[in-house]
């Protein structure tokens, strides 16, 4: 996603990388974060200090593994830096350092930064607002074989999703795959399957299904682009915001 973000980065006029941040360690660290992003030389090392890439910066993209977030929400909050986060999987501690950050900057958090898949999350509450629970929903993802958690967070915001449209708990609804004798299906439910296999970018689908007809909404990610394009789009939506948690339909304008 570091690639991705400096590649689409490269193609903005409203976006200049000032930092590029790496773990200790790394052996990337001191190499040029355009030419390891295959776009040209662009000044930028690629570093393990965060407080000094910040430095000068307006905003702050992150897609690390969720134990690293809350020391970068706190840098960000201690330099004035709008915080754009899309790592998923936080614990409640985790989640928590998040929303202190949102205290004193702009934060843009969502599961996922594509905006596609933000109009999907409006698409899906609205058809299960319309839709009765005669229809049965399933949820379906696909990721590649590295990724560590399961369902996606993208996914369980789909099924957050149409469970705001339907007036329910989602954890109260939710169904995690199906083994063995399972008796009929509970009317409401919302089941959610998970695969992974060879190197899938990233696939969502909500069936809708009721006897007689079906109603399939579709996401596929064919490149990190997608995200790395929002979450870019969000970096410069947030600077200059009031200090205050954001997702993406903030940013592409879908709250009302």
């Amino acid at each position: 996603m570091g690639q991705a973000l400096i590649q689409c980065a490269a193609r903005m006029d409203e976006v200049s990388v000032v930092g590029a941040v790496e773990q200790d360690g790394c052996a990337l660290l001191g190499q040029d974060s355009g030419l390891i992003a295959g776009c040209g030389e662009n000044g930028v090392p690629v570093s393990s200090d965060l407080v000094g890439a910040l430095e000068g910066a307006d905003a702050c993209i992150d897609f690390t593994f969720h134990e690293a977030v809350p020391e970068h929400a706190e840098a960000c909050a201690r330099a004035g830096a709008a915080f754009v986060l899309g790592t998923t999987g936080l614990a409640e501690s985790e989640a928590a350092a998040v929303s202190a950050a949102a205290g004193q900057v702009p934060v843009v958090s969502a599961p996922n930064m594509s905006m596609g898949v933000n109009v999907l999350f409006s698409l899906v509450e609205k058809a299960a607002a319309a839709l009765d629970l005669e229809y049965d929903v399933e949820i379906v993802e696909a990721h590649h074989r590295y990724k560590k958690d399961a369902p996606s967070g993208t996914a369980i915001g789909l099924g957050e999703h149409v469970a705001a449209g339907r007036e329910q708990v989602f954890k109260d609804v939710v169904v995690h795959g199906r083994e063995g004798f399972t008796d009929e299906r509970t009317p409401g439910e919302i089941g959610m399957h998970a695969l992974r296999a060879g190197d899938i970018v990233g696939d969502h689908t909500v069936y809708f299904v009721t006897e007689g007809e079906r109603v399939e909404l579709t996401h596929r990610a064919s490149s990190r682009n997608a995200f790395a394009n929002g979450a870019l789009r969000a970096a410069v939506w947030a600077t200059g915001r009031a200090a205050g948690m954001y997702d993406m339909k903030d940013v592409l304008g879908l709250n009302s």
